[in-house]
């Protein structure tokens, strides 16, 4: 278990927007990069994985999104579109592996097949994936002691007993319905912040 810090300890990368972030990238500098690929990749990774792909051709798929970002981030207008952009990339990847796997299944035993059509579930994962990149985004703004007390009560199965909770907190057992308690206000507020709904 990696240790608490306090409430004052905020990593950098997460302060920094990524309108700041893509302008350093710009720039070219190497520690950008890494940190926006850092930011953004459990989004990228969630689409493979929510899509059905097996693990190899997920991270391939993320790959190829990650190049992708590398060569038309000069192209992005607005840089709060990036978690969109980066949903739209991963999402028509996936979605051409999966065409081309049935093109060379199906092909194999009927020549005139008609081309696949788009599966009814993509606008439903996209709108799955924005909704859990807000989240991730929201998280990211709370206090780390915050963040750590979300992530033991919600995240993690089964859930910890507030003993456990306490114990690695450093907290009052009873104190933690009340820290709870201002941590989720705190998320409330920074998901309306992100415009979720």
């Amino acid at each position: 278990m990696s240790p608490v810090t306090t409430d004052s300890e905020q990593p950098a990368v997460r302060s920094i927007s990524d309108t700041a972030l893509v302008k350093q990238c710009l720039e070219g500098k190497e520690e950008a990069w890494s940190q926006l690929i850092d930011k953004y990749k459990a989004l990228i990774y969630s689409i493979p994985v929510k899509y059905g792909l097996p693990p190899q051709e997920a991270a391939d798929i993320f790959q190829g999104t990650c190049m992708e970002l590398l060569t038309r981030l000069p192209d992005l207008r607005e840089p709060r579109a990036l978690p969109k952009w980066l949903i739209q990339v991963a999402y028509h990847q996936c979605y051409h592996w999966k065409r081309q796997q049935e093109r060379l299944v199906s092909r194999d035993g009927e020549a005139n097949l008609p081309e696949p059509e788009i599966p009814p579930m993509a606008e439903e994962l996209l709108r799955q994936s924005e909704e859990e990149q807000i989240l991730r985004e929201a998280m990211t703004g709370l206090a780390p002691r915050c963040r750590k007390l979300v992530e033991m009560l919600f995240f993690e199965s089964p859930a910890r007993p507030y003993s456990e909770v306490a114990n690695e907190l450093k907290l009052a057992v009873g104190s933690i319905g009340l820290t709870r308690q201002k941590c989720i206000e705190t998320l409330r507020k920074r998901l309306d912040e992100l415009g979720f709904s």
